[in-house]
């Protein structure tokens, strides 16, 4: 019985559960999305142009459960997916990024900002 109720519990919603990323700053986040131009494919908030939408938007990224519909949406697996999507799924259309793993850090406190529906 205690162990069908951990897994329920692990089932739950956590979108609201806060995701810190240890050493990330949104401001500099920001400043690496315009850098390397994440907005080429994604519609970002903060971001005036360009405005894509072959990786779609990524408004209330936040409180979103999964990062690209298949991954938990937890900081350490968000750092991975910024740095290098492929490692975790081939055939994503998201390029390896040529951040650092600081520059991913970063970029995923700006998107953990993104709480907005």
């Amino acid at each position: 019985m205690i162990a069908a109720l951990s897994l329920v519990g692990a089932c739950a919603d956590k979108t609201n559960t806060p995701r810190l990323i240890a050493g990330g700053d949104p401001s500099r986040g920001l400043a690496v999305i315009e850098e390397v131009g994440c907005g080429a494919c994604h519609d970002i908030p903060g971001v005036g142009w360009p405005r894509g939408t072959v990786g779609g938007p990524l408004k209330g990224f936040a409180v979103r459960p999964l990062i690209a519909g298949r991954f938990a949406n937890q900081p350490d697996t968000l750092v991975t997916w910024l740095k290098d999507a492929p490692s975790l799924s081939p055939a994503s259309g998201m390029p390896t990024m040529p951040i650092a793993e600081d520059q991913a850090r970063d970029v995923a406190a700006y998107l953990y900002t993104l709480d907005d529906h």
